[in-house]
């Protein structure tokens, strides 16, 4: 995937389109104030994850070990509303980054997968 989407370029832009639909889109205020005021960190840790995730380089595992997502999100509130919006957040960046129709459809089943296995409130 990570090859068929673009590779490192294509990454970079998706994961910048999603924070800067997470600082902007009304809908996402919620999981927005779950990060800290400044996202230069958290931009650069989901870069190398994605990377990874969608089958790239190793960036993300050799710095931080096995990713154990929901277990590093266990201290914030992820409910269904909070799963929409940041989903909202991701197909936004998607339709706005990836031009190849079927391998957003594609990447975007697979991160909803990810994103509805996050949920750890009611």
């Amino acid at each position: 995937m990570f090859d068929r989407i673009g590779g490192e370029v294509a990454v970079d832009r998706l994961v910048e389109a999603f924070y800067d639909n997470m600082d902007s889109l009304p809908e996402a205020r919620t999981i927005r104030a779950m990060h800290g005021p400044d996202l230069t960190e958290i931009r650069k840790v989901f870069k190398r994850y994605l990377t990874e995730w969608t089958g790239g380089p190793k960036l993300y595992s050799p710095e931080k070990g096995h990713p154990r997502l929901r277990q590093r999100h266990m201290p914030f509130p992820i409910d269904n509303a909070a799963r929409d919006a940041w989903m909202a957040c991701m197909t936004k960046a998607l339709d706005e980054t990836l031009g190849d129709t079927g391998e957003r459809r594609e990447l975007e089943f697979n991160i909803k997968k990810l994103a509805d296995w996050m949920r750890n409130t009611a």
